[in-house]
């Protein structure tokens, strides 16, 4: 830490520190939820399938998933301060990219690459200038409220982005965040740095984990489009096999060495990507596992709510984000409102019941998705998600930091955000992959059960569509079926078969959800009865 020490920034303007602190995550944060409640908007800005949106908002928490702790000890070598702004300058320019991406490779470089691997030196960093920033007595409450500044980016991001998208466009709120950027980097002077320490980082570490989370969470990705194993029909395979299932190999393969390897480096007196004595924590883990389980949960509804409303009911962006509002309401509101009216509550029944309500709200959702379904029937949902959601944050961020020393707490920071991205990536690519799949599916089995469709045409549509169907409104498809003569008869039948397929689909992707929220469920036994400052006899 430099000189100056955690006291001047209390003594004089420790207010503007942690306001550009909590900026920073509320930008980090942004991001998702306001392509999320966009990404029909998007999607048709930049000729692309709602697929094409999916593999973005994965592969930009992915890149921040595997690159996460690498980012934190790049900080811990150059300085905080340092990387928070170096990280700052490429998020901006990622930002500014993205913001005039022509097409989808473009806002790829932009988005999920540029501004993903900013994240990565940014996040990290804020954890540990928190605590070179302020006082034991008052860390607690510093890192409350930038968590508190990630939870309103996540309320507020559906209505900022469907307000700007619906009366301006998308891009704009890209455009935004660079201007909020520079404004940030002009106050970098006045928070006091974490002095840079001699340390070496393990490269070899680092491409492992690259290699081996990228691997499989881009098999899941890909799931629908080759098939798990079997290959689909006229599509991509490998020794007979589905590329899914040598990705899933390769990747599970490439993570048993990389542990291998950070326990031979901690066996020998090596410097470890991570150390691995963290994880014998049973406090930290759990924490660890949660976090995972919460934003692989997260996605997954964040993914396909918007989907529901957006393309089968086709509201805007903006009458989407108000749909979402009684979530972001929620969220806010247990997240503040248990650490202040239930001080010393269990966290362990707190995350329960938190992950208990996410379950509830997903089921109404099953319950929900038939025909005549409109937009009311995400209100009590999204209620119970957003209360799920705001206790899982009262507890979790506590829960994983007092698990081990404040010197250890940046490399917590690291694991907590790698654990959470990790998830949020997982969530998207697994929950879009078997939302396609299925209406794939569904459709297939729609053509195939009209008695009017010769079988020669059955077999050519089967192997066509086996690929992936795009997830397309009524108004899109009628253009389509209009653009190639469709009769109006056949196009009345195809649109019937496309309705009867969206809401399988949506149906059975919130089911997969709830069934990640119930095994999140089997994981919470790792959190511990007592809140912070108590000891946990089950630890």
């Amino acid at each position: 830490m430099s000189s100056s020490g955690p006291s001047k920034a209390v003594a004089a303007g420790s207010g503007l520190v942690l306001l550009v602190l909590a900026s920073g995550q509320f930008l980090m944060t942004l991001d998702s939820s306001v392509m999320n409640v966009s990404m029909a908007d998007v999607a048709e800005d930049l000729d692309t399938p709602i697929t094409g949106i999916q593999t973005a908002i994965t592969l930009y928490t992915l890149v921040m998933a595997t690159l996460m702790i690498t980012g934190g000890k790049v900080g811990t070598i150059i300085g905080r301060r340092r990387a928070f702004g170096i990280g700052l300058v490429i998020y901006g320019v990622g930002s500014l990219t993205t913001a005039l991406a022509p097409n989808l490779t473009v806002l790829l470089l932009g988005w999920s690459l540029l501004e993903g691997i900013g994240a990565a030196l940014i996040m990290p960093a804020i954890v540990a200038l928190v605590a070179g920033n302020f006082p034991a007595e008052r860390r607690s409450s510093a890192y409350g409220l930038v968590a508190a500044a990630g939870a309103m980016a996540v309320a507020a991001g559906p209505l900022i982005g469907g307000a700007v998208t619906t009366f301006a466009s998308w891009r704009y709120v890209f455009a935004g965040e660079a201007v909020l950027v520079v404004v940030i980097l002009f106050t970098l002077r006045r928070i006091d740095d974490v002095a840079p320490a001699k340390v070496r980082i393990d490269l070899i570490g680092s491409v492992l984990s690259v290699l081996s989370l990228g691997m499989i969470v881009y098999g899941v990705l890909r799931s629908s489009e080759w098939g798990w194993v079997q290959p689909k029909p006229g599509g991509t395979e490998l020794a007979g096999l589905s590329p899914v299932v040598w990705l899933l190999l390769g990747g599970m393969l490439l993570l048993y060495v990389f542990v291998r390897r950070q326990n031979h480096l901690a066996e020998t007196g090596g410097e470890p990507l991570v150390d691995p004595a963290l994880f014998r924590n049973r406090q930290l883990t759990g924490g660890l596992t949660m976090f995972l389980g919460q934003f692989t949960v997260q996605a997954g509804v964040f993914f396909t709510v918007p989907l529901f409303l957006t393309v089968v009911l086709e509201l805007d962006a903006l009458q989407t984000g108000l749909r979402l509002i009684p979530l972001s309401v929620a969220l806010l509101l247990a997240a503040a409102g248990i650490p202040k009216i239930w001080p010393r509550a269990n966290p362990r029944r707190v995350v329960r019941a938190g992950m208990t309500a996410m379950i509830v709200g997903i089921l109404f959702l099953v319950a929900g998705m038939d025909p005549g379904a409109n937009a009311s029937v995400v209100a009590v949902p999204m209620v119970l998600m957003g209360l799920g959601l705001g206790a899982l944050a009262s507890q979790l961020g506590a829960v994983t930091v007092s698990a081990v020393p404040d010197s250890q707490s940046p490399e917590v920071g690291g694991l907590q955000n790698t654990a959470s991205n990790l998830g949020a990536s997982l969530g998207t690519a697994l929950v879009g992959s078997v939302l396609i799949a299925t209406l794939s599916t569904s459709v297939i089995a729609g053509i195939n059960a009209h008695p009017d469709v010769a079988p020669a045409v059955k077999q050519q549509a089967s192997t066509e569509l086996a690929a992936g169907v795009p997830f397309l409104s009524d108004t899109q498809l009628q253009e389509v079926l209009r653009d190639n003569a469709v009769p109006e008869q056949r196009a009345a039948e195809i649109l019937a078969v496309n309705e009867a397929a969206r809401l399988d689909a949506l149906r059975v992707a919130f089911f997969v959800t709830a069934l990640l929220a119930i095994a999140a469920l089997f994981c919470t036994g790792r959190i511990p009865r007592r809140p912070q400052g108590g000891s946990d006899p089950a630890n």
